[in-house]
C-alpha cells in the first residue's frame, strides 16, 4: 500500500465513523500529521472529494460531506502501509551520484521534499545528518549545498589514510583480540552462488583505529572520514568490486589471525591504495564552483 492509499483509507474510515479526525482538514495540517510532503495529502484529499466523502465549505475550507452521515458501529483503523524504504537510504544514495558528477548543487528542502514524498522536517533531519557526515554544507541565507566529488581530494585522503590505518594497526597489534577478528573474517562472505550478493563487513578498519587508543587518529575519521564511507559504500554496489573488497578483507584478517604483522600492513596498505576501481575511474571536476 502506498502512503497516499493509506491517508485516504484512514481518513475515510474516520469520516464513516464519525471517528474525530487526526489534524484539522488542511493540507498543511495533515502533511504535518503524516509526516509526508504535501502531494500523497493532495491525492488522498481528490479521491475523498471525488467518492463524496469530502467537500469544500462555503468558505473553501475542508468539511465532511453532509452526504455522508457515521455509519453504525465504528469502523477498524486503516492497515498502515508496508514499511517504507529508509528515506535517508534513498535519498543519501540519490545525493552520492550528484556529488560524482562533480556540481556544487543547491538543495531546496522544500522541492525535495516534494520529490520524496516526505515532509520538510524529515528532509531537514536528513540534510542535517548527510552534513554531519560531509556530504553537505549549510550555508547561510542560501540553504543547502552539495559537496562535489574530486580526484585529488580523494587521492589526498587516501594517502592519509593510508599513512593512519597503519599506525593505527601498529598500535592495536599487542591488543588484537582472535574472537573478534574470526567474527569480522567470517562475516565477509563471497556469494554462495551467481544470483546471491557477496557479504562485506568494514569493520575491521573501525576496530583498528578504536584499539590503538590514539584520539588523534579518530579525530580525523570522525571529521574527515565519512563522507568518502558514503562514496565507498555507493562502491561497493558493483559486484566485481564487492567480492575484491570481501577477498581483501579476509586476506588482511587472516594475516592477523596468524599474527603476522608485516604480512597484515602490507595487504592493508593495498587495500586502501588500491581498492576503489571504479571512483579513481570518475573524473569529476578541477576546482570548486564560486560560492558567490
Amino acid at each position: 500500500m502506498y502512503i497516499a492509499d493509506f491517508i485516504k483509507s484512514d481518513l475515510e474510515a474516520r469520516l464513516k465513523s464519525g471517528r474525530v479526525q487526526p489534524a484539522q482538514l488542511t493540507i498543511d495540517a495533515l502533511a504535518e500529521h503524516y509526516d509526508v510532503s504535501h502531494t500523497p495529502i493532495r491525492s488522498a484529499i481528490a479521491e475523498l472529494i471525488s467518492e463524496g466523502l469530502l467537500e469544500k465549505g462555503s468558505n473553501r475550507r475542508l468539511i465532511a460531506s453532509v452526504n455522508c452521515p457515521p455509519q453504525q458501529g465504528e469502523l477498524p483503523p486503516a492497515e498502515p502501509p508496508e514499511p517504507l524504504r529508509d528515506p535517508y537510504e534513498t535519498i543519501s544514495n540519490d545525493l552520492v551520484k550528484a556529488s560524482l558528477e562533480g556540481d556544487s548543487i543547491y538543495l531546496r528542502e522544500e522541492v525535495t521534499a516534494e520529490k520524496y514524498d516526505v515532509s520538510r522536517s524529515v528532509i531537514r533531519n536528513i540534510f542535517h545528518r548527510l552534513a554531519g557526515e560531509g556530504m553537505l554544507d549549510h550555508i547561510p541565507r542560501r540553504g543547502w549545498r552539495l559537496r562535489a566529488f574530486r580526484q585529488d581530494d580523494l587521492k589526498a585522503f587516501v594517502e592519509v589514510r593510508e599513512s593512519l590505518e597503519l599506525k593505527a594497526l601498529t598500535l592495536a597489534f599487542p591488543r588484537l583480540d582472535s574472537q573478534e577478528l574470526q567474527r569480522i573474517l567470517d562475516a565477509n562472505v563471497y556469494p554462495a552462488n551467481p544470483s546471491s550478493l557477496p557479504l562485506i563487513d568494514e569493520s575491521l578498519h573501525n576496530y583498528l583505529i578504536k584499539l590503538s587508543g590514539n584520539v588523534y587518529i579518530k579525530d580525523f575519521f570522525v571529521r574527515q572520514g565519512r563522507y568518502y564511507e558514503l562514496l565507498f559504500h555507493w562502491e561497493d554496489h558493483d559486484l566485481d568490486a564487492a567480492i575484491e573488497t570481501v577477498r581483501q578483507h579476509r586476506e588482511i584478517l587472516t594475516f592477523l589471525l596468524n599474527r603476522d604483522e608485516q604480512s597484515a600492513r602490507r595487504s592493508l596498505s593495498y587495500h586502501i591504495l588500491n581498492n576503489h576501481p571504479i571512483l579513481t575511474q570518475i573524473s569529476g571536476k578541477a576546482n570548486e564552483q564560486d560560492d558567490r
